[in-house]
């Protein structure tokens, strides 16, 4: 007669630990979610048909104002003097009587975005935290024409209903790429034909200068956070430096207006 023992193991192997920590992080991911606010933002995402959308939560006064709603979307009126007490927004969200629970976005891999349009335009950030300030440049993105805009998916802005608020509606169209490490997507952007243009208000050379010597390439634009600026091994994997050049004495400018600035002056250089 067999022994049973032999059949069986004498304990559950157990999976390592990154492979565990690995599938926690994709259940968490998974069941994410984002409350979107303000009639504008939830406006472009009821219109997006890539937005997973869950709840809809408003006032009669709101959604007379949101016209037809997409098939499939049943909304919850709620009176505006309950409102804040129906959807878990931080106090200090003006939501305008409209809030929209979604899944975020899925914008796919560096290469699915890096190469549109014929002189591809990229932002990259690096360590830009404030949701206002990328909300800023997701819209300047928009407006100026970049492929995509990315970030480390540490120690950058998430998509909040903040940094939508301040995209109004850019966030439903703009790509906005959270990668592993960032140094190492600017060395595949740099792969694929892209030179690096690291913003730091120290560099030697102007901005314009710079982008003037590379007519019709692919160029990707780096602001660092305020303060500690770019980090160093940003600055090592940058192609260039450059800075935006300003009145003496003047001092520099918020990161969402430098992007602004130097979008616009890639952008000619292009055209």
């Amino acid at each position: 007669m067999g022994n049973d023992r032999m059949s069986q193991p004498d304990r559950k192997t157990k999976k390592p630990t990154w492979v565990v920590d690995k599938e926690r992080a994709k259940r968490a991911a998974a069941a994410e979610t984002v409350w979107l606010f303000g009639l504008h933002a939830v406006r472009d995402a009821l219109n997006n048909p890539a937005r997973e959308k869950l709840r809809l939560v408003v006032t009669r006064n709101a959604l007379d104002r949101h016209g037809d709603l997409p098939a499939g979307i049943e909304p919850e009126i709620t009176d505006a003097r309950v409102f804040d007490r129906s959807v878990p927004l931080a106090a200090e969200s003006v939501h305008q009587g409209a809030a929209l629970e979604v899944r975020p976005l899925k914008w796919g891999r560096l290469e699915d975005v890096a190469l549109n349009g014929p002189y591809p335009l990229m932002v990259a950030l690096d360590r830009v935290t404030d949701p206002h300030n990328v909300g800023a440049i997701l819209r300047s993105a928009e407006v100026f024409g970049a492929a995509a805009v990315i970030a480390p998916t540490r120690h950058s802005a998430p998509e909040t209903g903040a940094l939508a608020k301040t995209a109004s509606g850019a966030l439903e169209r703009q790509p906005y790429l959270r990668v592993t490490n960032l140094a190492d997507s600017l060395i595949e952007l740099q792969r694929m034909g892209y030179t690096v243009i690291g913003l730091d208000g120290t560099a030697t050379e102007d901005l314009p200068d710079v982008l003037a010597e590379l007519p019709g390439r692919a160029i990707c634009l780096v602001p660092g956070a305020e303060g500690p600026g770019l980090r160093d091994r940003t600055l090592e994997t940058c192609d260039r430096l450059a800075r935006i050049p300003f009145a003496a004495d003047f001092g520099s400018l918020n990161v969402s207006n430098a992007a602004a600035v130097a979008l616009y002056a890639a952008s000619r250089c292009r055209a």
